[in-house]
């Protein structure tokens, strides 16, 4: 009887496992994000993408005080 009662749980936990299987969705790659250039803040120096930072008179700023404290105008 254990027997039996054995080689049905064997053939549930494939029938399971198979079912899992069929129904799992084809594997994406993952595409790593586009990296994005870096420029150097001209009055600290700290690194930040280019979309961030603040172009002015040629140079690259973090933040707009930084911007203002080195180009007084």
């Amino acid at each position: 009887m254990s027997r039996l009662l054995f080689l049905l749980a064997v053939i549930v936990v494939v029938f399971l496992l198979l079912r899992a299987f069929r129904k799992r969705p084809p594997a994406q790659q993952d595409v790593p994000a586009a990296a994005e250039e870096m420029v150097r803040c001209a009055k600290c120096g700290v690194h930040l993408p280019k979309g961030e930072s603040i172009l002015a008179g040629g140079n690259f700023y973090c933040s707009d005080a930084h911007r203002r404290e080195h180009n007084p105008k």
